[in-house]
């Protein structure tokens, strides 16, 4: 009983963190894309109210469901017309440096929840209100870390593949664009019925666990002198 009691316990933080991050991260992840957007010269969100940190704008109900029961998700793309950007950049670095806001966004967020979690962890006392609010943080240090590390699959429509595509050609673009549907279906049937990703998608997040211990150490040095 006292097992089940845990277990239906923690699986009800789970859903809590991930309610926060859908109202919380989602919205800055697709505010981070429209942002770079509009500093390249390109206000297309802005005009469709998309360069907004309203949750309800970008919310998309089935990557919404996913994200709550599978912990990866999705929200409505930010709309961008690279056409429009007028920084002197080119247009396919301009797509890429915009891409790239979204998981950049998810790994800022999480690296000031897990620095909020170390000084919980660190310097205040450990009671009941204390321990869950430290454990919700630490989850969702977690999913931010896990959207930032799906976004940058380099498979289309994710970001990661707006990255990539600044080094393919173009003639090889328009083509994975002509089945980029199939492609991600075929993504989130490996995803959702085998370990086959798990490796390289362990390693990214690995790193970037490491990335954000490091850059959050001055909280561990400061507890070890105290």
């Amino acid at each position: 009983m006292g097992l089940f009691s845990m277990g239906t316990q923690m699986a009800m933080y789970v859903i809590f963190a991930r309610l926060i991050v859908l109202f919380t991260s989602m919205p800055v992840h697709e505010f981070a894309h429209g942002w770079v957007a509009h500093k390249l010269g390109d206000d297309t969100a802005y005009y469709q109210g998309r360069l907004d940190f309203n949750p309800l704008a970008h919310l998309d109900p089935f990557g919404t469901i996913l994200l709550l029961f599978t912990g990866f998700g999705w929200a409505k793309p930010v709309p961008i017309n690279p056409r429009n950007f007028t920084r002197k950049i080119s247009l396919r670095g301009g797509v890429a440096l915009t891409a790239v806001a979204g998981p950049v966004a998810n790994i800022i967020l999480a690296f000031f929840t897990l620095l909020l979690f170390k000084i919980l962890a660190y310097f205040i006392p450990m009671g009941n209100a204390v321990s869950i609010i430290a454990q919700i943080l630490s989850l969702m240090v977690s999913i931010n870390v896990s959207l930032a590390v799906f976004n940058l699959l380099p498979i289309p429509p994710l970001d990661g593949y707006n990255i990539v595509s600044y080094f393919i050609p173009a003639k090889w673009e328009y083509t994975i664009m002509q089945y980029q549907q199939y492609i991600f279906l075929g993504l989130m049937a490996l995803m959702m019925f085998t370990n086959i990703l798990s490796g390289p998608l362990n390693i990214l997040t690995g790193l970037i666990y490491k990335l954000l211990n490091f850059a959050t150490g001055f909280v561990d040095l400061i507890a070890m002198m105290l």
